[in-house]
Formats: structure tokens, sequence, C-alpha cells
């Protein structure tokens, strides 16, 4: 990934940030069963990456644009079928990162 340079790539993730805000409809259970990952994730990362900057609390909020709660608080309740596609994404993660 270094073909992209540090200026285009922040720029390109802060669109990404501000799109998962508009599109609160896309529950993070959602987004783990298809790509296995989720704003949850996304704010680990960004926690991370600012080396004791960012706790994940405040790296949430950034990535929410909202506190946690709040936006977890307006989210309906997973389903069976949500969580056993979230469950099965995770499972190829970790059969991904063994072969890597």
């Amino acid at each position: 990934m270094t073909d992209i340079d540090d200026r285009t790539a922040a720029e390109a993730f802060r669109r990404l940030l501000a799109h998962l805000q508009m599109r609160s409809d896309a529950q993070n259970v959602d987004l783990m069963g298809l790509a296995g990952f989720c704003r949850n994730c996304l704010a680990d990362w960004v926690s991370e990456a600012s080396e004791g900057a960012l706790d994940r609390q405040a790296a949430r909020e950034a990535v929410y644009g909202m506190p946690y709660e709040a936006w977890k608080a307006d989210q309906p309740q997973a389903t069976p079928e949500q969580l056993a596609k979230m469950d099965a994404s995770l499972a190829l993660n970790e059969q991904l990162r063994a072969k890597a």
C-alpha cells in the first residue's frame, strides 16, 4: 500500500468516516458480516495508530462523529442471522491472517 501517499490516504480515510457517519443504517454487524470489519475496528486502529494520543473511547467518538453510546442506543438489535454471518466473516479473517 506504499503507492498511496499519506495525504491522499488521510483524505480518503476522512471521506470513509464521513460516509459511515452519514450511513448509520449500515449496522456494524452487517459491515462485519460482509467485510470483516466495522466502525469499532476502525476506531481501534485509530487508537492504536495514535500511540496513546487517543484512547479507545475518544477514537470511537471520532469515528462515529458522536459518543458511541448515543450511536449504539439508536441501533436495532442484531438478528441471529446477522450474528451468524458476522461470526463466519470473523472466522474467515482468522483463516486469511493465518495464510499471510
